[in-house]
């Protein structure tokens, strides 16, 4: 495609104005990651509850509690799917085309949502391995959903506000997030109006009603009512235009498609389409040289700075337990019953999402094709470096109950950045960066990337944050280098994510074809490896 011969079908997606198709391509994609969100963090909610339930040891002075081991599958097994999942479905992706491959994800993720809350087995190991192996499989599927959501939406928007309305697809995480929360609370509160029980120290068998086992079950199967709702409007979206296009070549049925969604005639153009295919900017692979020498770079960028801000925002449960426990947020175990644990967990993670996250989205919707993604990731990493090493070094003094306001504070804004910061932009970028038939694969792997990051941030810095004294420590837990150390570790993290995002382009206002090099006959490598610094 030579500069200035852009496909008319493509040209007039960039120069729409804001429709409605841009809305309802928004619910539709947003409500997959409304539910993405939702499956992935309200297991948080009810690790408690599965302890109790399953683990509790008649006479014991606390409730039962899952083993370390038991804890770290059942929260960690569904994003080992999603990583799998953002890969293989990435790949599909650009394979089968977007919307075939978006519609078995979200079969997926309802079969599963709902086969989670039926775990079955005759002992709490059987339980437990039942619930893993579905909420791996229900990981698989979410995986599929970023990659496949992020593409759609850059491929159906203008350039204009396109980075808003993937924002906006990526926003619905923290509403899933808050939508686990409040499902939490209302199952719970209505189970405790119910059955009434007392605290586990006044009496520790009615402190766990036999009905509790419903509880979880109900918050999980939940998950698949927002993505069954929305099958049908997924299946009723045309292909989008660039794959059509760009991959499948069937330029006839991209101008048709377009032609119904933009309310407007659109002309073919196949010999356009025919030359296209035939250039050899169009020919190699992912695993060529010349993919390296175009897009080694940015791959590098958009891999390492996910990688970098999932370590870090997947590491908050290293001093979230203080600072809940610090405000009086959540009492001791023995002091409540089983339902009420689960309510209070609840709440104290709701009011966080409700204060600290979900703002954060939606100030990158607002600003994102203001200010531009390159300046909101740096930003955002570099207050989430300030914020780590302001909790970090005094964190005794954070400690202390007088000081309990601030530590809010800085919690709050370090998550406040991570969101109007790194974590949206990590998304969008990928989505737009890379070639219509390469596009999907490469922002699985950039997914896939961060997921990894995140497994070492849940885990790794769980084990990691242990203090050295016995008694500051976990139960089970060996010793490691302690909060402090842990958050000064991450706030080196934060820093190199800055350094790497000195690698990601800024895509802000230019079409797709353009970021991706595919509007040039030739390329000036220099000027397009390193587009920051002109």
């Amino acid at each position: 495609m030579v500069k200035g011969q852009q496909l008319e079908v493509l040209n007039a997606l960039d120069v729409a104005k804001t429709q409605w198709y841009h809305f309802t391509a928004i619910v539709i994609a947003g409500m997959g990651f409304f539910t993405d969100a939702y499956d992935l963090f309200c297991i948080s909610l009810l690790t408690k509850l599965l302890g109790r339930i399953y683990y509790d040891v008649p006479g014991a002075s606390k409730p039962g509690a899952l083993p370390i081991n038991v804890s770290a599958a059942v929260s960690g097994v569904a994003l080992c799917g999603t990583l799998a999942g953002q890969l293989f479905f990435g790949w599909l992706g650009d394979k089968m085309g977007r919307k075939k491959v978006y519609g078995i994800t979200l079969v997926m993720m309802v079969a599963m949502s709902i086969a989670s809350g039926l775990s079955f087995g005759s002992t709490a190991k059987s339980v437990m391995t039942t619930l893993c192996f579905f909420r791996f499989w229900l990981g698989f599927g979410v995986g599929g959903d970023y990659p496949l959501s992020a593409t759609i939406m850059s491929e159906y928007a203008n350039k204009k506000t396109r980075g808003s309305f993937i924002a906006a697809v990526f926003a619905m995480q923290g509403m899933g997030i808050l939508a686990g929360g409040i499902v939490s609370l209302i199952v719970s509160s209505a189970f405790e109006a119910k059955f009434k029980p007392p605290p586990f120290k006044v009496n520790a068998v009615a402190s766990l009603p036999s009905e509790c086992d419903y509880i979880w079950r109900i918050v999980l199967m939940f998950g698949a009512i927002p993505a069954a709702t929305t099958y049908y409007w997924r299946m009723q979206m045309p292909e989008t235009a660039r794959y059509t296009a760009l991959v499948a070549k069937d330029a006839k049925q991209a101008a048709s498609d377009m032609s119904k969604v933009l309310k407007v005639q659109i002309d073919a153009e196949e010999e356009k389409v025919d030359k296209i295919a035939k250039s050899e900017r169009n020919q190699f692979g992912l695993f060529t040289k010349q993919f390296a020498r175009q897009y080694g770079l940015r791959l590098l960028g958009t891999t390492s700075t996910w990688f970098l801000l999932d370590i870090a925002f997947y590491s908050q449960n290293l001093f979230q337990k203080d600072l809940f426990s610090s405000i009086g947020w959540i009492p001791p175990a023995a002091d409540m019953n089983a339902i009420r644990e689960v309510y209070m967990v609840a709440r104290a993670q709701t009011l966080i999402a409700l204060c600290g996250t979900v703002p954060g989205y939606w100030f990158t919707v607002a600003f994102i094709d203001v200010i531009g993604r390159w300046w909101i990731q740096m930003m955002g990493f570099f207050f989430m470096t300030v914020f780590m090493f302001a909790i970090a070094f005094p964190y005794k003094y954070w400690q202390q109950k007088e000081n309990r306001i601030g530590f809010i504070i800085m919690y709050g804004l370090t998550f406040f950045f991570a969101n109007f910061g790194p974590n949206a932009t990590t998304f969008v970028v990928p989505a737009e960066v890379f070639p219509a038939r390469l596009r999907s694969t490469c922002h699985g792997i950039s997914a896939a990337t961060g997921k990894a990051g995140a497994i070492i941030g849940a885990f790794g810095f769980v084990y990691a944050s242990q203090e050295k004294d016995p008694a500051k420590r976990d139960h089970g837990y060996p010793a490691g280098i302690g909060k402090s150390k842990s958050l000064i570790v991450l706030g080196v993290i934060n820093f190199l994510g800055m350094v790497c995002t000195l690698m990601v382009p800024e895509s802000k206002g230019k079409s797709l074809e353009e970021l991706a090099g595919e509007d040039r006959e030739e390329v000036n490598l220099k000027r397009y490896v390193f587009p920051n610094c002109y």
